[in-house]
């Protein structure tokens, strides 16, 4: 399956990155680049780690939110449009806890080595796709051949 890289300094010990090094500001992956490298390891960690940070700060300012807010309007037409957008807005909360674990379940494979492969052929997953979804666990290609599997046996 995937194998980690690693980079050996002039005499030839182990010199590994820091976790979080993006490479810089601005670094883009670059496919002339080897797929996977330290550099690519470390933008798409970082990218991670904004966005689970992000979900969190968004969560927290949600619950302070509700701790300070009262659905206790007088008017019952008020305090039912109050209560349909709470449930609405908790909802989104508890389907970014998912995205939440699937953000941490990505940076585990970036740990293990296998980030950025297609869990079902092997095979590289293209930087295009892992920069739009940085969770992605399938090829294009893998995605949509599931989906029609699962499309099928959802109609029998």
């Amino acid at each position: 399956m995937a194998t980690v890289m690693n980079r050996f300094d002039d005499t030839g010990s182990f010199q590994r990155e820091a976790a979080n090094d993006s490479g810089g500001e601005g670094y883009r992956p670059d496919a002339d680049e080897p797929f996977m490298s330290l550099k690519q390891q470390a933008y798409f960690r970082g990218k991670l780690q904004d966005w689970k940070e992000s979900i969190l700060r968004e969560s927290q300012e949600t619950l302070s939110q509700l701790q300070v807010d009262s659905l206790r309007e007088a008017d019952l037409t008020d305090r039912a449009s109050s209560e349909t957008d709470w449930s609405i807005e908790l909802r989104t909360r508890d389907r970014q806890r998912k995205l939440v674990s699937k953000i941490e379940a990505a940076i585990r494979r970036i740990d293990e080595g296998e980030y950025g492969y297609c869990e079902v052929t092997g095979e590289p997953i293209s930087l295009a796709r892992l920069e739009a979804r940085p969770i992605a666990t399938m090829t294009v290609e893998a995605q949509e051949r599931h989906e029609r599997n699962e499309k099928v046996s959802r109609e029998d």
